[in-house]
């Protein structure tokens, strides 16, 4: 039963580690861009969720409505105006944009929200649930339900819908699916819009998870790059399994030994599969 417990734990858990790395796992397969404000993206989300539930006197969840839609529209415009005119002129100075808006997006979150920590409480946070000798946290199937819609809702979009489609061509093949009359500025912008409302999402779950800061972003951003190499670049459904696997090993390992063995994972998997479980 122990066993089980750990099993549970751990699914549980990699649920919010997979929602950090779907952002990421869409700006590199589709835009082939590293994303180094994919962190502040996520802690921004986490701080807009943060401000709004008390705002407007609901639970945190239901923040989702307007962060979502909101992170979306800013990461289309600044994909379309800023980083989409950097990209013309090679990776290098695209990447440069994204190392500039982390910095700009920590210190403007210093700025307004200052150093202290930061935490996002629901009034399920605390509760608990028992099925037979299992206890499971009703905060973390909270957040394991919202990690599983939102990544079947993204995949059903990518395969079922013309612009779900449009974006896998242009994954594939940009050049082709430009000469097929897709317009790849636009499905670039696209795929940054679902990545920055994909870490609304996921900044939501850190910040009910987690305590966090306006520097937290690093650490994130880190996690969604291993979750990303694991799972395969591009790869939503390779993201989600690599996301359970990090949370086992954070689980197994505890505090002192679960980033290590994380680590130890990705290097594994790095020798044996470069591309990553579900690489192509």
């Amino acid at each position: 039963m122990y066993f089980v417990q750990i099993l549970v734990n751990g699914i549980l858990l990699g649920s919010v580690y997979a929602l950090l790395g779907v952002g990421m796992t869409m700006i590199f397969g589709i835009v082939k861009l590293t994303n180094l404000a994919h962190g502040e993206f996520v802690v921004l989300g986490a701080y807009l969720s943060t401000v709004l539930a008390p705002m407007l006197g609901v639970d945190p969840v239901v923040t989702l409505i307007i962060t979502v839609p909101l992170m979306f529209l800013s990461g289309f415009l600044l994909q379309y105006f800023f980083i989409g005119k950097a990209m013309k002129k090679g990776a290098e100075p695209a990447l440069l944009v994204t190392f500039g808006l982390s910095i700009i997006l920590q210190d403007a979150m210093l700025m307004i929200f200052s150093a202290d920590a930061q935490h996002i409480v629901a009034s399920y946070s605390m509760s608990t649930i028992k099925i037979g000798e299992l206890e499971i946290s009703v905060l973390h199937l909270v957040l394991f339900a919202i990690s599983v819609v939102s990544i079947s809702t993204l995949t059903l979009f990518l395969r079922s819908t013309h612009t779900g489609r449009a974006i896998r061509a242009t994954a594939d093949d940009s050049d082709a699916a430009a000469l097929s009359g897709v317009n790849v500025n636009r499905v670039y912008a696209i795929a940054m819009g679902i990545a920055m409302a994909s870490a609304a999402v996921a900044g939501l779950c850190v910040g009910m998870k987690w305590t966090y800061y306006p520097s937290s972003g690093g650490g994130y951003l880190l996690i969604s790059f291993v979750v990303v190499v694991i799972g395969g670049m591009g790869s939503v459904p390779g993201t989600m399994i690599a996301g359970v696997l990090f949370g086992l090993a954070q689980v197994i390992g505890g505090a002192n030994y679960g980033l290590l063995i994380s680590y130890v994972m990705l290097l594994a998997v790095l020798v044996i599969k470069p591309k990553g479980i579900f690489g192509k």
